[in-house]
């Protein structure tokens, strides 16, 4: 279900919405929810959790693993010997 939000803004920030609205010709609703929709994601709450998250989801799982110079040194020789070798 849809549900309106009213906001007031000053005359000069309108222009500047509506301008940048333009450009990605968008309406400025569509602009505003957008706009919205980013300032949301941005938040840290949320990060925080979905981090903590996947890193619980990741030590659930067994994954190969060596000392780091070994790994680097895989992960080079796959470079080298990779498909456009």
């Amino acid at each position: 279900m849809s549900k309106r939000l009213q906001v007031l803004v000053e005359d000069a920030e309108l222009r500047e919405i509506q301008r940048a609205a333009r450009a990605r010709r968008l309406t400025v609703a569509e602009w505003v929810r957008d706009a919205m929709r980013a300032a949301r994601r941005s938040e840290p709450g949320k990060s925080a959790e979905r981090k903590r998250a996947a890193l619980a989801a990741a030590l659930r799982h067994a994954f190969p693993t060596a000392a780091i110079d070994q790994l680097l040194q895989e992960i080079e020789r796959g470079y080298l010997d990779g498909p456009g070798a």
